[in-house]
């Protein structure tokens, strides 16, 4: 999730630091069975912060440009390597689907990316979205639709059927 909302993959593990490291100093004595939840609505904090930083440091830094040295880096889920067995075309097929499903889903709006990853990806049920995300179930519900309709609109191109 963090490496979606941020782009880059130290960033993200920065943010899953921090993250971590508020979950322990705030939520330790709490029952074990709701630590998952609560791990996900500190992260949700920390991108959120993480966001508002970094517009704030666009707005006053961004006319200076790029630094020396600092250029667009490699997406890294690119680098990993394929281990399947699959042909030359399901390749081609399976590698532009993913670039497509990767970039769509950096597209959504940030509150639907967060209810499609904790509800498609993490598993977690509408209640437990809910309250990492520090909203209502009801708005869970609206994001996550919202999310899994642009996608499939998005990735129609896709449908094998």
């Amino acid at each position: 999730m963090a490496i979606f909302a941020t782009g880059s993959k130290e960033e993200s593990l920065d943010l899953v630091q921090e993250a971590m490291l508020g979950f322990v100093r705030l939520y330790t004595a709490r029952p074990e069975g709701e630590w998952n939840v609560l791990f996900y609505r500190v992260l949700q904090s920390r991108i959120t912060d993480w966001y508002r930083r970094n517009a704030v440091r666009k707005r006053f830094m961004g006319w200076l440009g790029p630094k020396a040295g600092e250029d667009e880096q490699e997406d890294p889920l690119q680098g990993i390597a394929d281990t399947t067995t699959m042909g030359p075309a399901d390749q081609v097929f399976q590698r532009e689907f993913t670039d497509t499903l990767l970039k769509v889903l950096k597209e959504l709006p940030l509150r639907q990316q967060q209810a499609f990853l904790l509800r498609a990806w993490e598993g977690m049920d509408v209640a437990q979205t809910a309250h990492a995300m520090g909203c209502s179930d009801g708005s869970v519900k609206t994001h996550y639709s919202r999310a899994v309709h642009s996608l499939r609109i998005r990735l129609e191109a896709f449908d094998r059927e």
